[in-house]
């Protein structure tokens, strides 16, 4: 008898371990905010959504492509445009689903100019990679790997020094990664803006922002809609950080000259915003 509840309670306990062990292997990983907004480019109506750019051309006399270490063992680029002076001060921006191209690479000199003495450098998470058409943009953006990535996003960090007080900047897939960026740099943060971007939904990671958030939004946005935000800024809130909340009528993608849907009175008003913003933590 004694065996026989040996042998029972045995057999219950695989049973058990069984169980627990199928149902971890069953429970599906909530995909990242990031990995969320480039899963959208498998749907039509995303993808649809996103008119192909008119060709911008820029050529800068100031700004120049670099590379840095990246700690995956590799290199990564970027575009630079460095201080006047010597200063602490740093802007990193982030592309949108295009990539790296002349659009962002103006952009960047424009807040260059207006922010005054400040070191600013365009990530390139595409690793040289730039699309003029939407369907290559999907494809882009769907490969993109979170580790790597964060191991470019590390090295610029890591780039601009020990000491560097830094901001983030970001539009569409960028506007994602410009608040994970934020978090990645962790002290070194002073403030982070996003254009239309997916937002980090996770209440403990929204915790440790050193630093408040400037959101530009489209309310026609059909993805990064407004119940989107609305969740935002309540995690924000339950976090107790400071969102900066500024809400549009135009499209996602308005901010873009080079998109067909470009709204200018919501560009103007958007970045008057965001030009105070920065002016006022990159002191």
């Amino acid at each position: 008898m004694k065996k026989l509840s040996l042998w029972l309670l045995l057999l219950l306990s695989t049973f058990v371990a069984f169980g627990q062990s199928k149902m971890a292997c069953c429970q599906k990983t909530e995909p990242s905010a990031t990995r969320r907004f480039a899963m959208l480019a498998s749907n039509p109506q995303f993808r649809m959504a996103h008119l192909n750019p008119v060709r911008i051309r820029f050529q800068s006399s100031i700004g120049h492509a670099i590379t840095y270490k990246t700690d995956d063992g590799t290199t990564a680029n970027a575009y630079e445009l460095k201080a006047k002076k010597p200063t602490r001060n740093y802007l990193l921006v982030i592309h949108e689903w295009y990539g790296l191209n002349d659009f962002i690479k103006r952009e960047s000199e424009k807040l260059y100019n207006d922010l005054g003495n400040v070191n600013v450098i365009a990530l390139d998470l595409y690793d040289g990679k730039v699309a003029d058409n939407r369907q290559d943009a999907g494809k882009y953006m769907q490969a993109v790997k979170e580790t790597r990535a964060q191991s470019i996003i590390k090295g610029a960090i890591a780039y601009a020094g020990s000491q560097a007080h830094l901001a983030t900047l970001g539009w569409c897939f960028g506007g994602g990664w410009s608040l994970q960026t934020a978090l990645i740099a962790g002290k070194k943060t002073v403030a982070c803006v996003m254009y239309y971007g997916m937002p980090e939904q996770n209440v403990d990671r929204l915790k440790t922002l050193n630093c408040d958030v400037l959101g530009n939004f489209a309310n026609k946005d059909q993805f990064i809609n407004t119940k989107v935000v609305a969740q935002f800024k309540e995690n924000m809130e339950k976090a107790g950080k400071k969102l900066y909340l500024h809400q549009f009528d135009a499209d996602h993608g308005f901010a873009n000259p080079s998109n067909p849907i470009y709204n200018s009175e919501a560009t103007k008003e958007a970045y008057g915003y965001t030009l105070t913003y920065l002016k006022s933590r990159l002191k």
